[in-house]
């Protein structure tokens, strides 16, 4: 009987355990914030610009990591006002260097579908297929999401969808409350220039943040939630679901979710 290769075990195991993305070929103390530890970090990076270039990109590194969490924010609060389209919106997300994520993720995934539709999708952060094609919900989740989608007989096509977080969490771990804080005004500003009829929260995460709730995803699906945009603009009708990736190891909850997209398109017809 053939044995194993004891090396292509070890790696299934790394994957199956969430473990993707190689960050460095050195082990790095990310907690030593000294000028000494973030030198050496770039300084064993590899690459081909100038030597006058490399040290440009450490410096802008450098003041990121140490960036202040208020200041953090309000350069995001800033860059996303400015965007009045979602072309800027993109290009203001490429150049924010306000959250690491953006350093370990493949691609950043802005957003996919009709920006015309009265329905916005909004889900947590970028899987692994999702960072590899740049797209939202392409994977297990996302085929699942679909249909969803045509049990209430709509598509890709009809609707606009999006994350949370533009950047995959390095083993689709769960964003922290500090990558949700950089990011956010983004992901608010995405849904003012959408303005869409009703927002669906894909998930607790998503729901949670855009709702400043602290609330689980079980209290708060299953009925409809007013967002808010600003002082001056009507609150949107909203709607949290399961997440589902969440339904893929749950199955049972499918018949809520159900009655969710039902309500859903209820709610859509009224808008027409």
């Amino acid at each position: 009987m053939k044995q194993n290769n004891p090396i292509i075990e070890l790696l299934k195991w790394y994957i199956d355990s969430g473990i993707d993305v190689a960050l460095e070929n050195r082990p790095v103390n990310r907690l030593d914030l000294s000028t000494q530890s973030l030198s050496t970090k770039f300084d064993t990076t590899k690459s081909n610009k100038p030597p006058s270039q490399r040290k440009v990109q450490t410096t802008i590194s450098s003041e990121n990591i140490l960036m202040s969490q208020d200041d953090t924010l309000k350069n995001a609060q800033i860059n996303s006002a400015q965007a009045n389209t979602l072309d800027d919106l993109r290009l203001a997300m490429e150049n924010f260097n306000g959250c690491p994520l953006r350093e370990t993720a493949k691609n950043l995934v802005f957003g996919s579908g009709n920006p015309n539709s009265k329905l916005m999708l909004v889900g947590e952060a970028p899987g692994a297929e999702e960072d590899r094609q740049g797209v939202p919900f392409v994977g297990k989740a996302g085929q699942l999401l679909d249909k969803m989608l045509a049990s209430i007989n709509m598509s890709r096509e009809d609707v606009y969808i999006t994350n949370l977080l533009p950047w995959r969490p390095p083993g689709n771990r769960t964003p922290t409350a500090a990558e949700i804080d950089a990011l956010i005004p983004f992901a608010e500003r995405h849904v003012e220039l959408i303005a869409p009829k009703v927002l669906v929260f894909v998930g607790g995460t998503a729901a949670k943040a855009f709702l400043k709730s602290d609330q689980g995803i079980m209290k708060l699906r299953g009925k409809w939630l007013d967002y808010s945009m600003g002082y001056k603009k009507r609150p949107i009708h909203a709607r949290a679901i399961l997440h589902p990736a969440y339904l893929l190891r749950q199955p049972a909850q499918k018949r809520e979710t159900w009655c969710d997209l039902i309500e859903i398109r209820t709610k859509l017809t009224q808008h027409k």
